[in-house]
């Protein structure tokens, strides 16, 4: 019988540019042994008018070794180095048949299981005939109706105190519970540390600044009213221009430089308020005994109370709504299932169990057939576009052994070099 000749693997778009970016490693691999060979070139020739060229020399010496090393190394999994049969090389081409006889046989082993074919088709549920009463709109938008009432008489029939204890408890647990203090103190920190804190300070100067530009009078009243009565009116009113000048004089150098003695002031407040809340009792107590005021028994459960009032309100409103975001997309996705399902539960359960018994005996009887197209489809493939292919999936990665292999060669070149020379001292 003649044999049916296979296609060769295709190249897609991706391997295209797989092929760029191989080529591209190609030539930088390829450009470092030639700078090595010039370099070493350079260095041997001159090595005896500059003694210390010889430990470049010994350098590129040893890239050389590693690159042309390594450059073998890579090039003969994929073909013949410089074309010579050598015997070990051309891997890939010439072991190409037994290549495609352990990806069958891994196939076989892993993926054409009874157990795993089986749990895989009773995970999927083809449902053919619901599926098919679901895409109609006029039949998604009654069961969307219905599963409306349904909420509501749940949200109704849950009690109120039942669902405020859960979440009582719940905020109890991981809101109450938990110390406040060092929780702060450590996010605090981490603000601090990084100046998170000084855009707080810009707008608060920012604000001072215009709300004393735009209230003169209020601040002039503020001062007027802390001096003696007896003063003159005019030495009020020189006294308020003066120090109204300084605050915005104040003000607006404290803006301008960002090492302003306000600024440390504020940073070293907060810093030590932040180590306060993670390490200072007495700080982490006071913080503890506003969050019992805060959180205390009566106010919790006032918080869980208003929490689930407002999420049952919104619940009931969405839920009798029919042009709510809810429904709406409750009836998208029964749409969308239905598109999916072809059946009822009874018929696609029987269907389910049919095509699970009928995949496990194929499975079970021809699996090895199966696996075999791939191991046929393999050895068909040509042996030379083969191994192309496979370098264009892995080829780049193994050019950086090529680069590596000049990079510690050159270094193992030059200390092979080094200690031949420390010990010739020596000795």
């Amino acid at each position: 019988m003649a044999q049916i000749e296979t296609a060769p693997p295709v190249e897609s778009p991706q391997d295209t540019a797989r092929r760029t970016a191989l080529t591209s490693m190609k030539r930088l691999a390829g450009g470092l042994l030639v700078l090595m060979a010039l370099i070493f070139t350079v260095s041997f020739a001159l090595q005896e008018r500059y003694p210390w060229l010889e430990y470049v020399r010994a350098a590129a010496e040893g890239g050389m070794v590693g690159a042309i090393a390594d450059w073998f190394a890579v090039t003969a999994l994929f073909r013949y180095p410089l074309g010579l049969r050598i015997p070990h090389t051309n891997i890939i081409a010439n072991r190409k048949d037994e290549i495609g006889a352990s990806l069958g046989e891994f196939v076989e082993t892993n993926f054409l299981s009874e157990a795993v074919i089986r749990g895989k088709l009773e995970s999927v549920h083809p449902s053919r005939r619901l599926g098919a009463w679901l895409s109609d709109e006029k039949n998604a938008e009654k069961l969307t109706d219905e599963l409306a009432v349904a909420g509501q008489g749940l949200l109704n029939l849950l009690g109120d105190d039942a669902i405020k204890n859960l979440i009582e408890s719940v905020a109890r647990e991981h809101l109450v519970k938990p110390e406040w203090g060092p929780s702060l103190g450590r996010v605090g920190e981490r603000l601090v540390t990084s100046g998170q804190q000084h855009a707080a300070v810009d707008l608060l100067l920012d604000r001072a600044d215009g709300w004393l530009r735009a209230h003169p009078q209020a601040f002039g009243r503020v001062v007027s009213q802390r001096l003696p009565t007896w003063l003159p009116g005019f030495v009020d009113k020189l006294v308020d221009d003066k120090a109204y000048r300084e605050v915005l004089a104040f003000v607006a150098s404290a803006r301008q430089d960002r090492q302003h003695p306000v600024r440390k002031a504020l940073d070293d407040y907060l810093s030590e308020v932040m180590h306060d809340l993670q390490y200072e009792p007495a700080m982490i107590n006071r913080v503890e005994t506003l969050k019992a005021e805060v959180l205390d028994n009566a106010k919790l459960r006032e918080f869980a109370g208003d929490t689930w009032a407002a999420v049952k309100a919104s619940l009931t409103e969405a839920l009798q709504d029919p042009a709510s975001a809810l429904r709406v997309g409750i009836r998208s996705t029964l749409e969308d299932v239905g598109r999916r399902l072809t059946t009822d539960a009874a018929l696609g359960s029987r269907i389910d169990r049919w095509l699970a018994d009928t995949a496990s005996y194929v499975v079970a009887n021809y699996r090895h057939e199966i696996a075999g197209v791939i191991t046929e489809t393999v050895e068909r493939w040509p042996a030379a576009e083969t191994a192309a292919k496979i370098e264009l999936q892995v080829g780049r990665d193994l050019q950086f052994i090529r680069i590596n292999g000049t990079v510690v060669g050159a270094l193992a070149g030059l200390v092979i070099f080094t200690l031949a020379r420390a010990v010739s001292l020596l000795f």
